[in-house]
C-alpha cells in the first residue's frame, strides 16, 4: 500500500500526559510534516493537530501508541489516496 496524507487530532485532557505524547511524536518524527498545538488553559487541556505522510501501518502505529496514553483522545482523517 502507498503512502497516505492525513491529519491526526489529539486532545490531551490531563497535561501530565503531555510529556508522554511528545515522546511518542518524537519516536514517529519521520511521519510528521507539521504540527500545531494549542493549550487551552481555561479548560486545562491541549489540542494538537499533526499533519502526517506515511504508510497506513506506520500511521496506525503512531495513533495506537497515542491512544493507549491515559487521558488522551486521538482521531485520524486520511486522504483517499
Amino acid at each position: 500500500m502507498g503512502k497516505r496524507l492525513g491529519v491526526v487530532s489529539i486532545v490531551v485532557e490531563d497535561l501530565c500526559a503531555a510529556e508522554e505524547v511528545n515522546a511518542v511524536l518524537h519516536d514517529h518524527a519521520g511521519l510528521v510534516i507539521g504540527r500545531m498545538g494549542i493549550p487551552y488553559r481555561e479548560r486545562k487541556v491541549s489540542v494538537i493537530a499533526i499533519i502526517v505522510d506515511g504508510e497506513t501501518d506506520e500511521i496506525s502505529a503512531l495513533t495506537g501508541r497515542l491512544g493507549r496514553i491515559p487521558h488522551v483522545s486521538v482521531k485520524t482523517a486520511l486522504a483517499k489516496e
